[in-house]
């Protein structure tokens, strides 16, 4: 296996890269989920809360390495090639799901900011992106909530791609991205 791709596969960097950001992911979100079995005002409930953030920032900063990496990279072959609206499909999909890493973590952090509250990154207090305003960070955080529903969609029409391609195309979109290929 290589560190960086190659004409049948991801590499070791892509692979990695890919399945961690979906352990990221799962975290994020169930720290959310989770926080509704903690009374508010309760230190657990805070805890997840503070997780909540933290993970969220380690997604875009891992979103941009991926980024960086994607730029550097050229991505192997599907075999056999997929359709034309396929192939778009998929590059819109990517698209989305890029976007969707960035401005979340963004989002929230504009949301602590708006708030006046501080930005824990596992010890580190990071600057507020803009002023305090209660009416912004309302607004805000509608936004962050709808883009978490969005995100469940994108991603389950992502892994549901991934497996129509493994299960009924029969070609090697998934295998790409499995380290025992």
């Amino acid at each position: 296996m290589h560190l960086r791709n190659d004409k049948t596969g991801y590499g070791v960097l892509a692979m990695g890269l890919h399945w961690l950001m979906l352990l990221l992911l799962v975290a994020v979100f169930a720290t959310m989920e989770l926080n509704d079995f903690f009374p508010k005002g309760s230190a657990g409930r805070a805890a997840m809360k503070t997780w909540h953030f933290m993970l969220g920032l380690s997604v875009l900063a891992l979103v941009l390495l991926r980024l960086l990496l994607r730029l550097t990279d050229t991505a192997p072959a599907v075999t056999p090639t997929p359709a034309r609206w396929q192939e778009r499909a998929g590059k819109l999909m990517h698209l989305a799901l890029y976007v969707f890493m960035i401005l979340m973590p963004l989002l929230g952090w504009l949301i602590l900011s708006a708030k006046g509250k501080p930005i824990p990154f596992f010890g580190l207090s990071l600057p507020a992106l803009i002023g305090q305003n209660k009416e912004s960070a309302h607004w805000i955080k509608e936004v962050h909530e709808t883009g978490a529903t969005v995100g469940y969609v994108l991603i389950g029409l992502h892994a549901a791609a991934a497996l129509l391609h493994h299960y009924v195309i029969r070609d090697t979109t998934l295998r790409r991205m499995l380290p025992t290929r």
